[in-house]
């Protein structure tokens, strides 16, 4: 049979108070690579993703408001662009390359991350790694 105990009645035996929590230490030698390309590829082609859609809904405002079609004349006047028709923007055209630069750049930084983890489990062969506190909270 099971008993319910009050806080009030285990203070009025004398029981010590439950503890504050408990903590360790732990050393981190060594970060797996592969795990950090994974990661890394995702994050960085999230990000890709919201700077495009950012850029598109810029691109949109700008042509909504008129600013395109009077940098386009303004360029015009300028001598950019061909004597017929004269400057334009194709938002296609630029939001292809822009897309093939963003994915240019997520294997680019994927690789520079990877790369830095490697570094890492070298450093940490020969210093012995990074020692980190872990606490848990008990309530």
């Amino acid at each position: 049979m099971r008993s319910v105990v009050t806080t009030e009645q285990i203070r009025a035996r004398g029981d010590a108070p439950p503890s504050a929590g408990r903590r360790t230490n732990v050393v981190i030698r060594r970060i797996n690579a592969w795990s950090v390309l994974k990661f890394s590829l995702l994050f960085y082609f999230c990000l890709m993703l919201v700077f495009m859609f950012a850029l598109l809904l810029l691109y949109w405002v700008l042509g909504v408001i008129g600013v395109l079609d009077s940098l386009s004349k303004l360029l015009s006047d300028i001598g950019f662009g061909s004597p017929k028709t004269g400057f334009e923007f194709h938002g296609y055209w630029i939001f292809s390359r822009l897309f093939l630069i963003g994915v240019g750049g997520v294997i680019v930084w994927s690789l520079v991350n990877m790369l830095v983890a490697l570094l890492y489990n070298l450093c940490a062969d020969v210093v012995g790694g990074i020692k980190v506190t872990l606490g848990e909270e008990r309530r």
